[in-house]
C-alpha cells in the first residue's frame, strides 16, 4: 500500500495542478461576469446569485491549493498521504456512529493475499490441490513459525509453519481450466476473504498467456463503448460495412430474466448492431460487473463466429479531465469504460480471439458526418465503423457529404435583414471561428499524413463544433 502511494504521488500532483488551472480560469470568468453585471445595473437578486457563484469558485481554488501544498510537502519529505486500512468510507461511518468499531476491525483483518511463484510451481503459501474427488486449499500460517536456532551466517532457522487444510468449492465451468493450470504447475494468485457470516470466499487469478495477434485480412468486428451499451460494426477487409451472413443469429443470454428489455439487441441488416443494457448506466457493484461480463461474452462470441478480431477504442477519463461541469462529471464517473474494455480483452484472450486498440479521437464526429445517413444507422454504429477502419489503417478523407454540410452551415449564416444576433439557432462566435479555420484546413486535410488527420487539432475539431451547434 505504501509503495503504491509513493508511485501515485507524482500522478496525483499533476492531476491536482491541472484541476487548479481549470478552477482558476472558471473563477476568472465568474468574476468578469460579476463585474459586467454590476456595470449593467442588474437587480440585487441576480448580483447575489453571482456573488455566491464567485464564492463557490474561490472555495474550490482554495481547497485545491491546500491539497497541492500537502502533496508537494509529502514529495519533499519522502512521506505519503494518509491511508486507512479497512476502507475510508467505513471509517467515516464509525466516526459518525453509524457503524461499530468491530465492523471496521473485521474489515481490516478479513483477508489474506499471496502472489504466485513460477519457480515454486504455483502458490506455496495458499496452495490449491485436487485429490481426485474435490479441490482443497492449504493456508500457511507464517506468523506461527518459530526459530529453532541459527545457521553458520547467524541467520535464524525457522521451523516449518503450520498449515490449515480446507475443502474448496470451484464452479463447474472453471474446473477444467484450473485442473490444467495445476497440472502444468503454473503460478496463480489467491485472495482469501472472510465474510461477516464467518464463511470464506476465494478469488483466484490466473495469468493469461500473451494475446493472439489480430489477423486483419478478413476485416474486424469493431466496438464503440457507450454508457448504456455497445455499438458494433462488422467491417470487411475493404473498410466497408459487411452485411451479416444469411441466417446468422446473435447469441442472446437467457439467464437474465429480471425484466423485459433488460438486454436489447438492435440489429441492422447492413452489418451494424447495438447491444443496449439500460441498467448498465446506473447499476453498481456485482450487478454491473455481471452485466459487463454478459456483454463481453456476447461480443467475443460474435467475433469468434465470424472469424474476425476485435477493434476497440482506448478511452481515457482520468481524474484530470473530471472537472468540466456537472453533466460531464456525472457521465464520466458512472461510465464503466475501463471495466468494459478489460472484460472484452480478457474474454478475447481466453477465447483466443485477437484484438487491436484504436484511438477514439473524433470517431463520433466522423461517423455522424460521413456514415450515419449513408448507411441509416445511429451515430454509435457509425463511430464503430470509424474505429474499425482506423484499426485497419484506413484514412478518413473529406468527402462530398462533409463539404455539403459546411455549405449548409454557411447558408444559414447569410444575413436575413434582421440586425439582431442569431444566437438562438447556433450562430455563435465559436461557430464563426470554426468556419474561418475550416477555410484552410479542409483544403489541406486529404494531403496530410494519417497521424495529422487523426490529431486533436485537425479539421474534425471544428467540424465537431458545427455538428454540436446544429444537431
Amino acid at each position: 500500500m505504501i509503495d503504491a502511494q509513493k508511485e501515485l504521488l507524482e500522478l496525483e500532483i499533476d492531476t491536482t495542478e491541472a484541476k487548479l488551472r481549470r478552477a482558476r480560469k472558471k473563477l476568472g470568468r465568474a468574476m468578469e461576469k460579476r463585474s459586467r453585471a454590476e456595470k449593467n445595473g442588474l437587480p440585487k437578486d441576480e448580483l447575489r446569485t453571482l456573488d455566491r457563484t464567485v464564492q463557490g469558485k474561490q472555495a474550490r481554488v482554495s481547497a485545491l491549493e491546500k491539497k497541492l501544498r500537502e502533496l508537494k510537502e509529502h514529495k519533499e519529505n519522502g512521506t505519503v498521504p494518509t491511508a486507512i486500512f479497512g476502507g475510508r468510507k467505513l471509517w467515516r461511518s464509525v466516526c459518525k456512529g453509524k457503524a461499530t468499531r468491530d465492523e471496521w476491525r473485521a474489515a481490516r483483518k478479513n483477508r489474506l493475499y499471496a502472489r504466485g511463484d513460477r519457480t515454486k510451481g504455483g502458490n506455496p503459501n495458499l496452495k490449491i490441490t485436487f485429490d481426485g474427488h474435490a479441490f482443497r486449499m492449504a493456508v500457511t500460517i507464517s506468523h506461527l513459525s518459530e526459530a529453532t536456532g541459527v545457521d553458520a551466517l547467524g541467520r535464524p532457522i525457522m521451523r516449518r509453519a503450520p498449515r490449515v487444510l480446507g475443502r474448496l468449492w470451484i464452479p463447474e465451468k472453471h474446473r477444467a481450466r484450473l485442473l490444467g493450470w495445476l497440472a502444468e504447475k503454473r503460478p496463480y494468485t489467491v485472495e482469501l476473504i472472510r465474510g461477516p457470516d464467518g464463511r470464506f470466499r476465494v478469488h483466484i487469478a490466473l495469468e493469461l498467456d500473451e494475446r493472439p495477434e489480430p489477423d486483419l485480412s478478413r476485416g474486424v468486428l469493431s466496438v464503440d463503448t457507450n454508457p448504456d451499451g455497445l455499438g458494433i460494426a462488422n467491417v470487411s477487409s475493404c473498410g466497408l460495412p459487411e452485411p451479416w451472413p444469411k441466417g446468422f443469429r446473435i447469441p442472446h443470454p437467457k439467464n437474465l430474466g429480471k425484466y423485459d428489455g433488460e438486454f436489447q439487441i438492435i440489429l441492422y441488416p447492413s452489418g451494424f448492431l447495438y447491444l443496449r443494457v439500460p441498467e448498465l448506466a446506473y447499476a453498481s457493484g456485482f450487478r454491473r460487473r455481471y452485466l459487463i461480463g454478459v456483454l463481453a461474452r456476447v461480443v467475443v462470441d460474435v467475433a469468434k463466429a465470424l472469424g474476425k478480431p476485435l477493434a476497440m477504442e482506448t478511452l481515457s477519463f482520468d481524474q484530470g479531465r473530471l472537472d468540466w461541469g456537472k453533466t460531464f462529471n456525472r457521465m464520466a464517473a458512472q461510465f464503466p469504460y475501463a471495466m468494459v474494455l478489460q472484460a472484452l480483452m480478457r474474454r478475447a484472450s481466453k477465447e483466443n480471439v485477437g484484438y487491436k486498440p484504436a484511438s477514439p479521437q473524433h470517431t463520433s464526429t466522423i461517423g455522424r458526418l460521413k456514415y450515419e445517413k449513408k448507411y441509416g444507422v445511429p451515430v454509435h454504429g457509425a463511430a464503430a465503423l470509424v474505429i474499425g477502419r482506423r484499426a485497419m489503417g484506413f484514412r478518413e478523407r473529406i468527402t462530398r457529404e462533409v463539404r455539403d454540410f459546411v455549405l449548409r452551415v454557411k447558408e444559414r449564416r447569410k444575413p436575413t435583414g434582421n440586425l439582431l444576433p442569431r444566437e438562438g439557432i447556433g450562430m455563435t462566435r465559436k461557430v464563426e471561428a470554426a468556419l474561418q479555420a475550416l477555410e484552410t484546413k479542409l483544403l489541406l486535410h486529404n494531403g496530410l499524413a494519417r497521424r495529422q488527420q487523426e490529431s486533436f487539432f485537425s479539421c474534425w475539431r471544428e467540424l465537431k463544433i458545427l455538428a454540436l451547434a446544429f444537431r
